[in-house]
C-alpha cells in the first residue's frame, strides 16, 4: 500500500474532520497517488506564511507540469476554545508553526522547485539536497490529533493547581497569583491573589489572565 492509501485510509477509519475536510491541499493527479516512491517531507517556511507557501508550491506545481510528482500539502493545525469579551470562541492554530508537510518523490526537479519557492527556507534534516522522509506513523498521528481536535478542540491556555499567573484584565491587573482551581467547562479559573497582605481568591475568566 502506498503512503498516500494508508494516510486516507487512516484519515477516513478517524472519521472526517471538522467541516469533512482532511485539511490537506490535493496538488498531484491521480497517478501521483500510485507512485511507490511518493513520501512526505517537513519544509519550514517563514513563521506566519504556512498558508501562502501552500498555495504558492501548488501554483509552481501547475506552471511547472509536475502533478505526478506531487500528492498532498498539508498544514498541521488544531481548533482550540479560548473566552473573548465573555463569549466562547473556537478559533484554528498552527500545531508546528513555521512548518508543514508536502508529499512528493523527491528527486533534483522536485527538490529545487520547493527548495526555490518564496517563503520557503528549506527541508529539514538530512544533506543539503536529499532530505529524510517522515514515516506514515507519524502522519497518521498528526491527522488523528487533528481529527480529536475538531471532535473535542482545546483550550488554548491550559493552567495547573499551584501555577504562577498574572492578571492582565479587570480590577486586579497587574496583579500575581497562584492558580487555586481551574474550571474548563466555564473556562474560568480561580487565582489566590495578595490583597492587603492577605491571601484572596478570586474568580476569573482564562482571558483575564497569562502565565506569569
Amino acid at each position: 500500500m502506498t503512503s498516500a492509501a494508508k494516510i486516507t485510509e487512516a484519515q477516513a477509519s478517524a472519521g472526517a474532520l471538522a467541516g469533512g475536510s482532511p485539511h490537506w491541499t490535493e496538488v498531484g493527479s491521480r497517478a501521483a497517488a500510485a507512485h511507490p516512491d511518493l513520501r512526505w517531507y517537513i519544509v519550514h517556511a517563514y513563521l506566519g506564511m504556512e498558508k501562502a507557501v501552500e498555495r504558492n508550491i501548488q501554483e509552481r506545481i501547475h506552471r511547472a507540469g509536475m502533478q505526478d510528482k506531487f500528492g498532498r500539502i498539508l498544514v498541521p493545525t488544531e481548533q482550540v476554545v479560548e473566552m473573548k469579551n465573555g463569549q466562547r470562541k473556537t478559533t484554528e492554530r498552527r500545531l508546528f508553526p513555521g512548518y508543514m508537510l508536502v508529499e512528493m518523490v523527491m528527486d533534483d526537479d522536485t527538490w529545487h522547485l520547493v527548495k526555490h519557492t518564496n517563503k520557503v527556507k528549506g527541508f529539514v534534516g538530512g544533506s543539503k539536497n536529499r532530505p529524510p522522509s517522515i514515516s506514515d506513523a507519524e502522519v497518521q498521528s498528526i491527522v488523528s490529533h487533528m481529527i480529536e481536535g475538531a471532535d473535542k478542540p482545546r483550550h488554548k491556555m491550559e493552567l495547573m493547581v499551584g501555577e504562577q499567573v498574572r492578571v492582565k484584565e479587570g480590577p486586579f491587573t497587574d496583579f500575581n497569583g497562584t492558580v487555586e482551581e481551574v474550571n474548563y467547562e466555564k473556562s474560568r479559573v480561580r487565582v489566590s491573589v495578595m490583597i492587603f497582605g492577605r491571601s484572596t481568591p478570586v474568580e476569573l475568566e482564562f482571558g483575564q489572565v497569562e502565565k506569569a
